[in-house]
């Protein structure tokens, strides 16, 4: 067995841990912010716990996909790696700068803003603030506390990885906990009604209710985003030929489940019309499971645990900017590590900027539908890969059902980018920007890169 990977770092984490990890990044934002965006998008509950099971069908298939990249390519760093290997430097370095600004900044922003929709379930007092020239006080409440949090968390991680390591991990547990103990308590405890599921509009099945379809699931795939989470840490994986897809296949189950049955449990506990919109869905749900007083306790549980979410991504985006700054790749401030603490605080500092600047400029649905669209580009042509390897006759690891899940996949998500433009063109426009400002940076880091 392997025990060292190619880049030296050592193979340690066995099967559940490597699980425990793509739960653990799996369970964020958007299972708490998402589902009532989705019910007022669709009016319909049937149709929208069966998009979260779509959605979570579409992440499993990916899933088997990333199996047969990460076995064939342990020591490789995610999407990063796989395709500046599979096809050319320049589509890596895009998905590397996406990453940047979508993958890890704008989540950031995001996160940011459910938690201050979850601090206002929490205390509703905040939304009779008066006006300041002309803006809401329940406005500024929300975008100046997105802030601070933000800013709070760049401080803990620019003193150095141990503190927020272990700040990180008790928000983490507290999140799996909490959904854990909603789905038990809120079906054997709670006063809810199945009968919600009656209710709501018939589904549209005209082009128009397509276009909505298509935008929910590139919304609801945002919830199950790090699906892939294991190919980053292939090269610290025992035996990754077998663990790497065993761990991919069985934490993208378990999640499905977890959040097919905690919307089940949302339906049952909020009406349609009454849920549609939401963002603090869970506090929202727990209020009318259990009353006023459990809905705000646990809105404010939430927010806490959803603080994970945003120190795990100023933990891991950073050292991905440092990577490629070392390479030549990035902006060359961002490789330098601070001389006490030892972290890449420069590339912390950027993505801190990035995020604060999305968090003020966007609501949370236009945040939702340009992450969307700009991070369902680059796993398309990661799992296109796959026929790469095939061709070649490199894949140590050969997934289930070739070619079908591989196309299932791809064309899934093309029709889902499809749709999703149709539905919101500015910020899927917005998006390609993104992506196409990265073809002239990269050409410009390569001439830089020659000169030094």
């Amino acid at each position: 067995m392997e025990k060292t990977a190619r880049n030296g770092l050592v193979r340690k984490l066995g099967l559940l841990s490597v699980i425990a990890i793509i739960v653990a990044d799996m369970v964020g934002t958007g299972i708490f912010t998402t589902s009532g965006l989705v019910m007022k998008n669709i009016q319909n509950p049937w149709s929208m716990v069966s998009l979260w099971a779509i959605g979570g069908l579409i992440a499993l298939t990916g899933a088997f996909c990333y199996a047969e990249l990460s076995a064939a390519m342990p020591y490789a760093v995610g999407g990063y790696m796989f395709l500046s290997q599979l096809f050319h430097p320049l589509v890596g370095f895009l998905s590397g700068w996406v990453s940047f600004i979508v993958g890890f900044s704008a989540p950031v922003a995001a996160t940011s803003i459910g938690i201050s929709e979850y601090m206002l379930q929490a205390f509703p007092g905040i939304q009779e603030l008066g006006s300041v020239a002309g803006i809401s006080g329940s406005f500024l409440f929300q975008k100046g506390m997105a802030i601070v949090i933000i800013l709070f968390f760049a401080l803990i991680h620019i003193r150095g990885i141990e503190p927020g390591a272990k700040i990180h991990n008790a928000f983490t547990t507290l999140k799996i906990t909490m959904i854990a103990g909603i789905i038990i308590l809120g079906f054997s405890l709670g006063t809810g009604s199945f009968d919600h599921f009656s209710l709501g509009t018939q589904s549209d099945f005209s082009f128009k209710g397509f276009k909505s379809f298509g935008l929910s699931v590139m919304w609801i795939m945002f919830a199950y985003t790090g699906w892939n989470a294991a190919a980053y840490i292939g090269s610290e994986v025992k035996n990754p030929g077998k663990n790497l897809p065993r761990s991919l296949l069985i934490g993208t189950a378990i999640v499905i489940v977890m959040y097919v049955l905690l919307n089940i449990l949302f339906v049952y506990a909020i009406p349609p019309e009454e849920m549609a919109g939401v963002i603090s869905i869970g506090g929202l749900a727990v209020k009318n499971l259990f009353g006023i007083g459990f809905g705000r306790i646990f809105s404010l549980l939430i927010a806490i645990g959803l603080l994970s979410t945003i120190s795990s991504l100023i933990i891991l985006g950073p050292r991905i900017y440092y990577a490629m700054a070392r390479e030549g790749n990035f902006f060359s401030f961002a490789a330098k590590v601070h001389p006490k603490t030892q972290v890449p605080h420069l590339s912390i500092f950027i993505q801190v900027l990035v995020a604060v600047v999305i968090a003020l400029m966007g609501a949370f649905d236009e945040i939702l539908t340009y992450m969307g669209f700009a991070l369902g580009i680059f796993p398309i042509l990661a799992v296109f890969g796959v026929f790469i390897l095939r061709k070649q006759n490199q894949s140590s690891y050969l997934l289930p059902g070739y070619p079908i899940i591989p196309s299932l996949f791809i064309i899934a998500n093309l029709l889902i980018l499809f749709l999703g433009f149709s539905e919101r063109p500015v910020e899927s426009s917005i998006a390609i920007l993104t992506v196409l400002i990265g073809i002239p940076l990269y050409y410009v880091f390569q001439r830089l890169k020659k000169k030094s």
